[in-house]
């Protein structure tokens, strides 16, 4: 019953996006429907998942996830950095980090049974964010006191984004030989969807996130201002939350049907790559148009 209802609600993403090139139905009403068409397409994001890792092994399933999961938080981003809104671009990505480690894990291991991580993958997972946040201070110190947007923070950021897109792409290469040798030790039967549809679904259902979740940020300034809520709330919580859709109906989902480790390596591995390649390919991106510091205060 549950899985033809959101089969169903599956309509409501183009449906929302349709409406809103062709209709003026208002901030609002765009609000509530593009949050509701977030909810069938993280599941349907969560069900491509499971079923490519039934082909890949959980390591690799999971990095399917998070790398699908966060093209609407990259989109998110460099719409801001493109409209100069660069609080709302370190308020997003500093709170999809966080969310990410608290909010996703945190429901995952609650929605799930009780049973062992992998261990290697989750301490990789980490390190990454660890050497990411030690990398983060380089700037973030001299704009402590003063102005965070000066030339001297924006100098030290190119180098800065430069050592953590090399982090990421040997993180990376490693973690995928890693469980590329574990997944060819495994011989359990593969069940479900084929691999290439897997792929097909996941793709498809990232555009459509991508662009509903476009269409909920636009609607949310205004939503923002008349609440009264700060820019870097709006961006830190409720947009960090919307980017994170996916992670979160993914991870759950499969926390739920029994796959822990599948789930956890979902949230972590989003964590790091916000941390050490979104953060990073929206600053370098922002230099062709508004020079992004990476100064967190």
């Amino acid at each position: 019953m549950v899985r033809r209802f959101l089969f169903s609600a599956l309509a409501l993403g183009p449906l929302t996006v349709a409406l809103h090139y062709i209709a003026d139905l208002g901030e609002t009403v765009e609000f509530v429907l593009a949050a509701a068409s977030l909810i069938p397409l993280a599941w349907l994001i969560g069900e491509a998942t499971e079923h490519a890792a039934e082909h890949t092994g959980p390591g690799i399933g999971g990095f399917l996830n998070a790398t699908f999961g966060n093209a609407p938080e990259l989109i998110i981003a460099l719409l801001a950095v493109n409209q100069g809104l660069t609080e709302v671009v370190r308020g997003s990505l500093t709170g999809s980090v966080v969310g990410n480690l608290l909010l996703v894990l945190g429901f995952s291991l609650l929605a799930g049974p009780r049973g062992a991580l992998d261990r290697p993958s989750s301490f990789l997972s980490f390190a990454a964010i660890a050497v990411a946040i030690l990398l983060f201070l380089v700037p973030s110190i001299p704009s402590w006191d003063g102005d965070p947007e000066r030339n001297l923070i924006v100098n030290l950021s190119i180098p800065v984004s430069i050592a953590l897109l090399v982090v990421y792409i040997a993180v990376t290469i490693y973690s995928l030989r890693r469980h590329s040798r574990l997944h060819i030790a495994s011989d359990e039967e593969i069940k479900g969807w084929s691999f290439k549809r897997a792929l097909l679904v996941l793709g498809a259902a990232t555009v459509v996130t991508a662009l509903v979740a476009e269409i909920l940020v636009g609607s949310l300034e205004v939503f923002a201002e008349k609440v009264g809520v700060t820019e870097f709330f709006v961006a830190a919580v409720i947009v960090a939350i919307v980017g994170n859709a996916a992670e979160h109906g993914g991870a759950v989902v499969v926390a739920y049907r029994g796959k822990i480790t599948l789930a956890a390596e979902i949230a972590l591995a989003s964590a790091a790559q916000v941390a050490v390649f979104l953060v990073p390919a929206v600053a370098l991106f922002a230099l062709a148009i508004d020079p992004l510091a990476l100064g967190f205060r």
